[in-house]
């Protein structure tokens, strides 16, 4: 089995970076947050209940737990992300750690919630089996993904642009697929098999505004990792070339007039824990 070594320390570095980071809070994450009600739902938060925050990130998860009444602990590998998280989230304690090995005894939480991390980790089976590993049996998990191309407009046009415009040549390190888990018979598979029920599959029609067209490159070219590593790797001419395919297809497909409303969909799976941990 490839253990993707090389994607997960392109992961480890990449997120690392506090600019990177930066720029994804500020940017990215406008989309991410309206993931946040979604999950606090589909884990049944509650007032007093302990709760994993699971790739925290900067905190947006943990902060709506907290909101909620939960006690809360955040675990992330990247210490620039939990800084900020530390901000967000006084409350929270926040650990550096590994998803797929987690510091914790068996049956300690009452819920695991996971926004947006399991494309960032080389093993996502193992963070599921992890996660069931540290929830109380009936307990309940809940992770976002962002949608494929096919059901995502952002994804359609920042990575048609590229496959049309880029350097072919240019390859990154071999990874788990990104959006795999948002594809519905698979997300079922693999929480069944980590030792899940009453799993559903949902969608959460998420977005960004710009004013302007061409924002979706910078948004990928500054605040993500897998896809910045695509788009900084071209030639000059290439990155132009794909900026601007991105701003023809907004205006053509989404009106000529800003401020552009950008679809960029994700995909929300959820299950209970059963029995003991497989």
């Amino acid at each position: 089995m490839d253990t993707f070594a090389d994607f997960a320390a392109m992961e480890r570095i990449g997120w690392g970076d506090a600019d990177t980071a930066r720029a994804y809070a500020s940017g990215f994450a406008a989309a991410t947050a309206q993931h946040v009600p979604f999950l606090i739902s589909a884990v049944h938060a509650r007032v007093g209940a302990h709760v994993l925050d699971l790739c925290c990130g900067h905190g947006i998860v943990a902060r709506g737990l907290v909101e909620a009444g939960a006690k809360v602990t955040g675990l992330d590998f990247s210490p620039a992300m939990l800084a900020m998280a530390r901000e967000r989230v006084p409350e929270a304690e926040l650990i550096e750690g590994d998803a797929a090995d987690l510091p914790f005894a068996d049956g300690t939480f009452e819920a695991v919630t996971i926004g947006l991390g399991m494309p960032h980790v080389p093993d996502p089976d193992a963070v599921l089996r992890e996660a069931r590993r540290v929830l109380k049996p009936g307990g309940r998990i809940a992770f976002t993904v962002w949608c494929g191309p096919e059901h995502s407009f952002a994804w359609r046009t920042v990575f048609g642009a590229i496959a049309e415009h880029g350097d072919p040549s240019v390859v990154l390190p071999a990874g788990p697929y990104a959006t795999a888990l948002s594809i519905e018979p698979h997300a079922r598979f693999v929480l069944t098999e980590a030792g899940f029920a009453d799993i559903q599959v949902e969608q959460i029609d998420s977005s960004w505004t710009v004013d302007d067209p061409g924002a979706p490159f910078d948004l990928f070219h500054d605040g993500t990792v897998r896809g910045a590593a695509l788009l900084r790797a071209q030639p000059e001419r290439a990155k132009q070339a794909i900026r601007a395919a991105i701003a023809e297809t907004v205006r053509r497909d989404l009106g000529p007039h800003g401020p552009w409303r950008i679809p960029i969909p994700a995909s929300m799976a959820s299950g209970t824990a059963r029995g003991a941990a497989q």
